[in-house]
């Protein structure tokens, strides 16, 4: 006899006015929004921008970087991770603020990270032994979340490869 069982899975997001986030997080976010202005978007037009802090001060930005050989362009995040990973590989990421915006302005809703996004945040946050602060921002409210795990609660690492 077969015994199915099913799990619950709940995650936690915190929904602010931007006026109500912290110093530290609207300095994120404002960083984030300048980064979207160079991003390379010619196909899509959708400007993303990502500001993470490093728990040594650094603000490392990044932003979308699109090709005509699609997949070959890479999100703001993980233009963001991958340089601070080679600028600073040893300094955990305490937070990343993330904003997008289309010709007509930033976007009402946050946006948050897709998919491999969320798998290489994952990599930094275990990569650091300490949980990464992410706050989607939209044009007058951001989500946000503690920790990757959170957007990625069943998520792959590395004890899957010992």
């Amino acid at each position: 006899m077969n015994i199915m069982k099913e799990k619950e899975i709940t995650i936690h997001i915190r929904e602010y006015l931007l006026n109500e986030l912290d110093r530290e997080a609207l300095r994120l976010v404002e960083e984030a929004r300048k980064a979207t202005e160079d991003a390379y978007a010619p196909y899509s037009a959708f400007r993303v921008g990502a500001a993470l802090l490093l728990e040594n001060g650094e603000i490392i930005t990044g932003n979308n970087q699109e090709n005509a050989a699609y997949p070959s362009g890479l999100c703001a995040e993980r233009v963001a991770v991958f340089y601070a990973g080679a600028r600073y590989p040893d300094v955990p990421i305490v937070a990343l603020a993330l904003t997008a915006r289309r010709p007509d302005g930033f976007t009402e809703e946050p946006a948050y990270p897709c998919g491999a996004c969320r798998q290489v945040l994952l990599e930094a946050e275990n990569r650091g032994g300490k949980p990464v602060r992410i706050i989607m921002a939209g044009r007058s409210k951001a989500d946000v979340v503690t920790s990757v795990k959170e957007l990625l609660p069943k998520n792959f690492d590395s004890r899957f490869l010992k």
